[in-house]
C-alpha cells in the first residue's frame, strides 16, 4: 500500500462544469445535456434572503461539483475524527439544523469553507498547520459561525441588483475556492466580473468579526479553548508572510489583518483561563496526514525516527504511530506491525491502532487475525465507521462478497452521502452475484455524482430483474419515480 501524495487539482474539470452552469443560467434555461445542473431560482431584486430550500439546493450542487472534480480524503479514521470534533461544536452553534455534510479536500494547503446547505469542508493541510486541537477546532467553529449567521445569504442580499451571470459566478467561485486557488478560479470563469465575484466571495470585515466572536463562544461553550483562534490566525499570518505574493487559500475568502488578530487575542483573554488538553486522536490523525503529504514514505520514516530520538519530543505515542504508518506505506509491514502492537499494549482499546494494524495485516495476508481482532472491537463499539469499513475490506479481500455487502449496507445507511461507499457496495454485490444490488448501488452513486440519466437506467435494469409484486420491486419503483421526477424537472 503506497501513500497518496499531493496531486494536481483537476480544476479544469470544475471549470468546465461551472461554465455550463453560467451559460445555462445566463441564457435563462437549464442544460438538458448536462446532468443535474439546474440552478436554484434565487429571485430578483428586493426578494430578501434566499430561502433555506434554495440554500440546500446550492449546497447539493456544490457537493456534486466537489465529488466530480475535487480529490477527497476518504480515510474513515480521518473522517470519523473530523465528525467527532464537528459534533462536539454543533450543540453550541446557533444552527437552524445540525444535519451537516462534511468534505475533506486532499490538499496540504490551509483551507476550510462553509457553504449554504450546511456543507462544511476542510483541507488535509489544516491538520498539518494547526499544531493543537484547539487551533484546529477554532477554524471549524469560525465556519459554523458563518453558517449560523447565514452570511452567504446576507452577502447575496447586498448584491440584490446583480445580474444572473454574477450570481452564478459567485456559486461557481465557491466551488472553485474549495478545490483550487481562488484567484485562478475566479479569473478563469468570470472574466470582467472577477472583481465583483471576489468581493462577494470574500467575507466582509463585519461578517468576519461576527464569526470570530460567535466562533469563540462556540469553542468556550463546547469545552474548548477560545485562545486557539488567535493562535491559528497568527499561524496563518506567518504563512502569508512566508509565501509572499501567493496568498493562502483561506485568506482569499477570509481577509485577515494584524488588527483582527489583536482583536481576537483580546477577546479570547476575556474568557476564564482553563487548561484544556488536546484529544490524543487529533495528534494521531495529524501524524497520519503528515505521512500522506511527505515527499516519500522513506522520508516520513526518517522524519518520525528523528522525532523519537529527540529528548524533548512531545506526544511520543502520536510520533510512534506516525512512524508505524510511515513504515506501513514504505512496505515494512513487520516493523509497522510491531510498532502498532506495542502501542496497543499501552492502549488496548484504541480503535485507531486496531484499524491501522488491521490494514497492515491485510497487506501481510493475515486476514483471519485481522477479522477476529476487529469483530471483537465492533462488539465493543457497535456501528463504528472505521471498524465496519475495515471489516468490509477484509471480507472483500477474502472473496466474501455477501459479508462485505452486509457491512457496506450498514455504512451506506449511516453515511448515504459518501459516494465511494456506494461504489464499493456495487463491487461487493457483484462479487456476491446480486445483480439487482449492483444496479441499485450504482444508481445511488450516480445520483450523488449528478448523473440522473445513468441512475435512471440503473434503476430500470434493477426493476426489470424483479418479479411483479415483489416488495423490493416496489422499493426500486419508488426510487425510480423520484429520479425520473427530478430528471423531468431538470429538462423542463
Amino acid at each position: 500500500m503506497t501513500p497518496r501524495h499531493r496531486r494536481p487539482v483537476p480544476w479544469q474539470g470544475v471549470l468546465a462544469f461551472t461554465l455550463m452552469l453560467l451559460l445555462g443560467l445566463f441564457s435563462g434555461r437549464t442544460l438538458a445535456q448536462s446532468p443535474d445542473t439546474t440552478l436554484p431560482s434565487i429571485g430578483g431584486a428586493g426578494g430578501g434572503l434566499i430561502s433555506g430550500q434554495q440554500e440546500a439546493e446550492i449546497g447539493r450542487q456544490v457537493m456534486t461539483s466537489i465529488r466530480r472534480s475535487a480529490p477527497q480524503i476518504t480515510d474513515p479514521l480521518v473522517y470519523d475524527y473530523l465528525s467527532s470534533v464537528i459534533y462536539q461544536l454543533v450543540p453550541s452553534a446557533p444552527l437552524s439544523s445540525s444535519d451537516l455534510t462534511l468534505a475533506i479536500i486532499d490538499s496540504p494547503d490551509i483551507n476550510a469553507f462553509a457553504v449554504p446547505g450546511n456543507i462544511v469542508g476542510v483541507n488535509g493541510g489544516l491538520f498539518l498547520n494547526a499544531s493543537s486541537e484547539q487551533q484546529f477546532a477554532s477554524v471549524l467553529a469560525h465556519e459554523l459561525a458563518h453558517l449560523s449567521q447565514r452570511h452567504f445569504a446576507r452577502r447575496l442580499e447586498q448584491q440584490e441588483a446583480s445580474t444572473p451571470l454574477t450570481i452564478a459566478g459567485m456559486i461557481a467561485g465557491i466551488v472553485l475556492s474549495a478545490v483550487t486557488q481562488s484567484d485562478i478560479g475566479i479569473a478563469a470563469i468570470a472574466g470582467t466580473q472577477a472583481m465583483a465575484i471576489q468581493n462577494m466571495l470574500a467575507y466582509s470585515r463585519a461578517h468576519e468579526q461576527e464569526a470570530d466572536r460567535i466562533g469563540m463562544e462556540i469553542l468556550a461553550d463546547s469545552g474548548m479553548d477560545p485562545r486557539g483562534m488567535p493562535e491559528m490566525f497568527e499561524i496563518m499570518m506567518r504563512q502569508n508572510r512566508l509565501q509572499g505574493n501567493r496568498v493562502p487559500e483561506y485568506l482569499s475568502t477570509h481577509p485577515l489583518t494584524q488588527n483582527r488578530v489583536s482583536d481576537t487575542r483580546n477577546r479570547a483573554e476575556q474568557y476564564p483561563r482553563q487548561d484544556v488538553a488536546d484529544a490524543q486522536e487529533y495528534h494521531l490523525m495529524r501524524s497520519r496526514l503528515q505521512v500522506r503529504y511527505a515527499k516519500s514514505p522513506q522520508v516520513a520514516v526518517e522524519t518520525f525516527r528523528d522525532y523519537l530520538d529527540r529528548p524533548d519530543t512531545e506526544k511520543p505515542d502520536a510520533v510512534r504511530y506516525g512512524l508505524a504508518v510511515a513504515l506501513q506505506h514504505s512496505g515494512n509491514y513487520n516493523e509497522a506491525s510491531s510498532e502498532l502492537e506495542r502501542l496497543l499494549e499501552s492502549a488496548p482499546g484504541r480503535i485507531t491502532y486496531q484499524v491501522t494494524l488491521a490494514e497492515v495485516m491485510i497487506e501481510q495476508g493475515r486476514l483471519e487475525q485481522a477479522r477476529s481482532m476487529l469483530e471483537e472491537a465492533l462488539e465493543r463499539n457497535p456501528g463504528n465507521y472505521p471498524i465496519t469499513d475495515m471489516l468490509a475490506r477484509i471480507e472483500t479481500e477474502d472473496g466474501n462478497g455477501k459479508r462485505a455487502a452486509d457491512y457496506l449496507h450498514q455504512l451506506t445507511r449511516e453515511l448515504p452521502q459518501k459516494e465511494h461507499l456506494w461504489l464499493r457496495l456495487a463491487e461487493a454485490e457483484g462479487m456476491a452475484r446480486n445483480i439487482v444490488g449492483v444496479h441499485r448501488a450504482r444508481a445511488e452513486h450516480d445520483i450523488l455524482m449528478g448523473d440522473l440519466e445513468s441512475a435512471q437506467r440503473q434503476l430500470r435494469q434493477a426493476q426489470e430483474r424483479l418479479p411483479a409484486g415483489a416488495p423490493l420491486r416496489q422499493v426500486v419503483t419508488e426510487r425510480l419515480s423520484q429520479v425520473s421526477a427530478r430528471l423531468n424537472q431538470q429538462r423542463s
